[in-house]
């Protein structure tokens, strides 16, 4: 079954020309190098934080899947899918195109400040279960980025019984693809995003591993994460409370700020949902709540953005609506240390700059409280700075989520 599916691949997946682009200065030796100047131009072709991503897998059109930018306004990354064995759906017209169209196309979509992407598998692909070769595929998926003038690759990978047999087989296949990808894919170049639902994250039903794992391996590899909050029960992440700091006891500790706890960067943590009801099984949200879902995220520290599965549904007044959430709502208070701005919760009390050996005016910690990377709190004597987002951590504690600094 391997070879004859790999062959499939190989041959019908693209029809690739075999050739692969790379950064010239490090892989063409005769090349002028890039100044500085260059790599920081290069590097802010992935959008920063908030990112607000949507796929398109339903039919829209025979001559151009990618619509015009004006009926997409409000996303930042416009996702093609799939690449998959057969060339699926909206990615299938894309590679029909010439070169010229495509190329008119990025333009329109460069001019307007949108990326455009492939998502890579699908429900549909089973990449471990079939015994794909993770990095040869890699390779091919790489290359079809770069021949097909995209922006980058998101993985979406749904090889459910690779996961559910829980042997590490899952986690390994992907660390092997993501490190390949990034072979002809560097970082900063090009987009590499994965698209887990939130439930694999919860490392304790994984053997200890799940994507909470892969991001401990490869994660400063991925740009960030369109993590689908829906599909996993009627009632899974539809609240702001189970969606952001407390899931339910069907998938503990998976929400945004607990996958975050886990050491997840938090800026990676895109919140995914459906548009529309006939997008999903469940997990739908209105517009309304999803953006004060939004609001109360961006007052704790987060900023990742949102996904949306799918064009045409998710509109650009769907988006438009939901930005509201994180357009209008301010961060929560910030305390200026050095030249470093750090943002607190709402809950937390603005802090004036420590001074070395006084604790004074320094807020004690509290439970309850979530507290951003570089927030200072007093606890049992001692002046102690958050390293990296936390909440209910206590300073001290095995978590090492605190630093301390000095007695008060």
């Amino acid at each position: 079954m391997f070879p004859s599916i790999c062959s499939l691949f190989f041959a019908v997946l693209l029809g690739l020309n075999g050739v692969f682009a790379a950064p010239t200065d490090e892989f063409d030796p005769n090349a002028a190098p890039l100044s500085p100047v260059a790599r920081n131009i290069l590097k802010r072709s992935v959008p920063a934080a908030p990112r607000y991503v949507v796929y398109s897998d339903a039919f829209t059109s025979e001559t151009n899947p990618a619509p015009a930018p004006s009926a997409i306004s409000g996303w930042t990354v416009f996702n093609l899918a799939f690449l998959t064995t057969f060339n699926a759906d909206n990615y299938g017209i894309w590679v029909s195109l010439t070169d010229a169209e495509r190329a008119a196309v990025k333009a329109e979509y460069a001019a307007a400040g949108i990326k455009l992407c492939v998502s890579a598998f699908g429900s549909t692909e089973e990449p471990t279960n079939a015994g794909l070769d993770p990095v040869s595929l890699a390779n091919t998926v790489a290359a079809a980025v770069i021949q097909f003038d995209l922006d980058g690759v998101d993985v979406d990978y749904e090889d459910f019984d690779a996961f559910n047999r829980k042997d590490g087989s899952a986690e390994a296949w992907l660390i092997s693809f993501t490190t390949q990808l990034r072979q002809t894919l560097p970082v900063g170049e090009y987009i590499v995003t994965h698209a887990p639902v939130a439930p694999w994250f919860i490392s304790e039903l994984y053997n200890g591993r799940g994507y909470t794992y892969v991001d401990q391996q490869v994660g400063d590899l991925i740009d960030w994460y369109n993590v689908q909050f829906y599909n996993q029960g009627v009632t899974e992440y539809t609240t702001c409370t189970g969606l952001l700091t407390q899931s339910s006891s069907t998938w503990p500790k998976s929400s945004v700020f607990e996958i975050a706890a886990r050491g997840v960067p938090l800026d990676k943590i895109v919140i995914g949902k459906p548009a529309a009801a006939n997008d999903a099984s469940n997990g739908q949200m209105s517009t309304s709540l999803l953006a004060s879902c939004a609001a109360q995220a961006v007052s704790m520290g987060w900023n990742a953005g949102i996904m949306a599965w799918q064009y045409p549904d998710a509109s650009s007044a769907w988006i438009q609506a939901v930005r509201v959430g994180l357009n209008g709502a301010s961060p929560g208070p910030t305390t200026t240390i050095g030249s470093t701005t750090v943002v607190t919760t709402t809950t937390s009390t603005s802090l004036p700059s420590p001074t070395t050996g006084s604790c004074a005016n320094m807020a004690p910690w509290s439970t309850g409280v979530a507290y951003s990377e570089g927030v200072f709190v007093t606890f049992n004597g001692f002046l102690w700075e958050a390293n990296q987002w936390n909440f209910n951590e206590t300073p001290g504690g095995p978590s090492g989520a605190w630093t301390q600094l000095f007695a008060c």
